[in-house]
């Protein structure tokens, strides 16, 4: 009774935890302070989050990307995808109730799900797939909606064609290998050989270990690419792409004009927040089609070690951070 009691206080507080940070720099800037508690306006929904993913973008704006465009945000609170219960609905709003256990990613620049509490478009949520504990839930928004978006939306993956997904045992590599898996595609991935089992696991056709083999010297002719890791990997990706074929970077096409020398074509790529396809992989999760791997699960106040962690670039699937019980 007492910690009902005191959990009900601490909903009608005006106050709530949360991490953010004041000036950008390293895990060190990170705060884990009393802030105010977001108020919900027309379209939005209060959600009481119980879990939030741990993406690349969040140490990055952290430790100063894109700055300008986060600059007059400071103090900021990171996070961009969480699984929690709303707590309240705006009121001009039917399809969600206060109860009710959802997942979403709210999009940059917006995010703030480092948080006990965080306000989200309606359509940035769905409710959260029945098989999955938060922590699980938490981690899929991001990178499942990364996957589905540059394989289905831009490269309209289809089935008997091959894709070659770099950084394949990463949090988005890991989702997109399961949705090319799921379209019928052949999948071919890079990683370390510690990820070969893993990756086999979750039914690529063929690892190829990048620590030992030059991908473009093992693969050919394939008609998508998905890039996680930009520089010379994107470079040299443009020769494993048969005629016509595409390669979508989720950190950007450096350099425009190389995909025409090759006859092919390239385009970087920045995730929408979409609730209906948040409910469509719930599905696929439900009938286990899909499924999220975790490696490291921390305490909100642990943020700082979670995004040095996340900085080394060799994390297995998600780390994710738990916000309340």
């Amino acid at each position: 009774m007492a910690a009902m009691q005191a959990e009900e206080k601490r909903a009608q507080a005006k106050t709530m935890k949360a991490v953010r940070f004041h000036s950008f720099g390293g895990p060190e800037v990170l705060r884990y302070e009393d802030v105010p508690k977001p108020e919900t306006g027309a379209g939005e929904v209060l959600v009481r989050i119980r879990a939030a993913g741990v993406n690349p973008i969040d140490w990055k704006v952290r430790s100063g990307y894109m700055s300008e465009m986060f600059r007059n945000r400071l103090p900021m609170i990171p996070g961009v995808d969480m699984a929690g219960v709303v707590e309240e609905v705006g009121g001009d709003i039917t399809g969600y109730k206060a109860g009710e256990e959802v997942y979403g990613y709210l999009g940059v620049p917006h995010g703030g799900t480092y948080a006990e509490y965080c306000k989200a478009g309606y359509f940035a949520l769905a409710p959260m797939p029945r098989s999955l504990d938060f922590v699980e839930a938490a981690a899929l928004p991001l990178v499942s909606l990364v996957g589905w978006q540059t394989l289905f939306d831009i490269a309209h993956l289809d089935k008997g064609q091959t894709v070659l997904i770099h950084g394949a045992s990463g949090g988005v590599g890991h989702m997109a290998v399961q949705l090319a898996k799921w379209r019928g595609a052949t999948v071919i991935g890079t990683a370390s050989a510690r990820n070969a089992d893993f990756l086999s696991s979750l039914g690529v056709d063929e690892v190829i270990d990048y620590q030992k083999v030059r991908f473009e010297d093992a693969a050919r002719d394939v008609d998508v690419v998905l890039d996680t890791q930009a520089g010379d990997t994107q470079q040299r990706s443009y020769q494993v792409l048969k005629k016509d074929g595409i390669m979508v970077s989720t950190l950007g096409i450096e350099n425009p004009d190389e995909a025409a020398k090759y006859g092919v074509r390239a385009t970087g790529f920045l995730a929408q927040p979409n609730g209906t396809e948040l409910r469509q992989i719930a599905r696929l999760i439900d009938e286990g089609k899909l499924k999220p791997t975790v490696s490291t699960v921390m305490p909100l106040k642990d943020v700082a070690r979670a995004h040095d962690q996340s900085e080394t670039g060799h994390v297995r699937g998600k780390i994710v951070l738990k916000v309340s019980d």
